[in-house]
């Protein structure tokens, strides 16, 4: 049985499909800078041929946002590479807005690339990550008690990371999902303030939600070590949300797995209950 590679696979996406598919008993291989099967980068061509060897269905992350790599090239020059080794099936993960936006986003490419590739591909476009606030870059605003961000009181369908991997799961080995586009999200949008105020409950802190300019939120992240231009990418993001262009609440979860999308408040009380945000 030939192998299902996973680019990121020590990330939040990635190691939770390696989890679903060892435990089907698929062969897995890792593929990152660092810590997994196989050192991979997508910024080094020379790095993609053992990765890509023996491999029948690879989940595709384009991890550099940032401005100044070539994504136009890279990514399509990685996807004629895994048509070439063999690969049959790819799954892209994308991100919510890709299908309206224009080139220039940094994902256009990579969707592109893998819907032109000629073998079966599915496209996955999540919201924003419910495990931001535990794994990522909201981890120190709710250990700090403030989450500072300009996305005022505008809601947004946080998605648990556990039911994209579950999809990504699916799409690398079931048929069904070829030539799909999912849009996943939770079953209902809440605020960044409603966030908060679930997590105060669920811990017993109190965690506020501050709204603020996007200058000063740029200004923050950069002064934390962040580079300017992810730093205002990211501002960009979350104004979406302010200005009202969140994602609406989508189907795609229980399209895909038939059942419906796990709930923030569920997401929350596991995450509490592990003791993450003690």
């Amino acid at each position: 049985m030939k192998k299902i590679l996973i680019i990121g696979g020590t990330g939040k996406t990635g190691r939770r499909i390696v989890r679903r598919l060892q435990a089907a008993g698929r062969p897995v291989r890792t593929a990152s800078r660092t810590g997994g099967d196989t050192p991979f980068d997508l910024d080094d061509p020379t790095t993609w041929a053992q990765a890509l060897d023996g491999v029948a269905a690879v989940y595709v992350v384009e991890p550099n946002l940032r401005s100044g790599v070539d994504r136009q090239a890279r990514m399509p020059r990685f996807v004629a590479e895994a048509v070439a080794a063999g690969v049959q099936r790819l799954v892209l993960l994308s991100a919510h807005g890709v299908g309206h936006a224009d080139d220039g986003h940094p994902l256009k490419a990579a969707e592109q690339a893998v819907r032109g590739s000629g073998i079966d591909w599915t496209i996955l476009r999540p919201d924003w990550f419910s495990q931001n606030f535990s794994e990522s870059f909201l981890l120190p605003g709710i250990l700090d008690g403030s989450l500072s961000l300009p996305t005022g009181d505008r809601r947004t369908p946080f998605v648990d990371a556990e039911d994209i991997a579950e999809v990504a799961a699916a799409a690398l080995t079931e048929d069904r999902h070829s030539g799909q586009i999912y849009q996943l999200t939770g079953p209902r949008a809440i605020s960044f303030g409603e966030a908060a105020d679930l997590i105060s409950e669920a811990t017993g802190r109190t965690i506020r939600h501050v709204d603020v300019a996007a200058e000063v939120f740029v200004g923050r992240r950069v002064a934390d070590g962040v580079p300017a231009d992810v730093a205002r990418l990211l501002s960009g993001l979350l104004v979406a949300i302010r200005d009202g262009r969140g994602a609406a609440v989508s189907d795609g979860v229980e399209r895909a797995l038939g059942r419906p999308a796990r709930r923030f408040e569920d997401y929350v009380a596991k995450t509490a209950a592990a003791g993450h945000w003690n």
